[in-house]
């Protein structure tokens, strides 16, 4: 999507940090860093998690739907009852007004967060936080579809499918409708530019 939209490689390019969330990313990242390796939303959420046992972390929520947060909060009290969550809110899956994008700073900011978790999906949630950078105060992480797969309402892929890389085989038998595209044209379109660029450094 970064190779095809500049603005949206921008977005990307000038992220604190990117994370090899998927498994061709760590695959091919390896190449050039040997020590690389996946670091999955939700793999982040509950390394964040046990973190916040021996340090002060206010955690905020935003994205995917009420129902979907409220059994995240129920799984994070359950299981890392020690999580301070200042904050949550689900998304409204469409463009925020200008007015909605304000009141929105304003409550998250309220808050006083340390991370923000962004649950949209990608490009949405990365474009929301390039754009609120310098508005809401806390380091916003987008995640992806990790409060679903935490809280338990999608199924994680078995360690060994993970581990053979067929994780994206199992998650589009769960999601089919939404993964579709993703995988059969802009995974693809990724392996191919990675072999164009493999190709053309060997010539």
């Amino acid at each position: 999507m970064a190779h095809d939209d500049p603005q949206y490689y921008k977005v990307q390019a000038e992220s604190l940090l990117s994370v090899p969330d998927g498994k061709p990313l760590s695959v091919i990242g390896r190449k050039k860093f040997p020590q690389m390796n996946r670091v999955t939303g939700p793999d982040l959420m509950r390394r964040l998690f046990e973190e916040s046992k021996e340090k002060k972390i206010r955690h905020y929520f935003y994205g995917t739907t009420q129902e979907n947060i409220n059994a995240l909060l129920e799984k994070i009290k359950k299981e890392y009852p020690w999580v301070e969550v200042v904050g949550y809110e689900p998304s409204v899956f469409r463009p925020l007004s200008e007015e909605e994008e304000n009141a929105l700073i304003a409550r998250i900011n309220q808050t006083n967060p340390d991370i923000v978790w962004v649950a949209l999906g990608a490009p949405r949630q990365e474009e929301f936080c390039y754009k609120m950078q310098g508005k809401i105060n806390g380091l916003m992480i987008g995640v992806g579809g990790a409060f679903n797969v935490v809280s338990g309402v999608i199924d994680e892929a078995p360690q060994w499918m993970q581990d053979i890389s067929l994780e994206w085989f199992y998650r589009f038998m769960k999601e089919p409708k939404r993964l579709f595209r993703r995988y059969l044209v802009t995974n693809s379109k990724f392996i191919w530019l990675s072999l164009l660029n493999e190709h053309t450094k060997i010539r």
